[in-house]
């Protein structure tokens, strides 16, 4: 699954900046994008923050084009 659930343009970006997935962000990104609370320990520069934060940017790449242009801040 590393790349394959991205949209197209996500992991083409991936792939041709960074090649392949580290092993924290293979093993963590199943997990949250099951949306489960996930805690990645692994050393400095392999990839955790990005873990985290790809599937937001993901989600916002998809949504993108159904967005209007306002600013909202929402609570869950």
């Amino acid at each position: 699954m590393p790349l394959s659930q991205f949209h197209p343009a996500i992991r083409s970006w991936f792939t041709e900046r960074l090649g392949a997935p580290s092993t924290p962000q293979r093993d963590g990104w199943p997990l949250i994008r099951e949306g489960r609370h996930t805690l990645i320990a692994a050393p400095p520069g392999t990839g955790k923050t990005l873990a985290a934060f790809l599937w937001a940017i993901d989600d916002l790449f998809r949504l993108g084009p159904s967005l209007d242009d306002a600013t909202r801040v929402s609570r869950r």
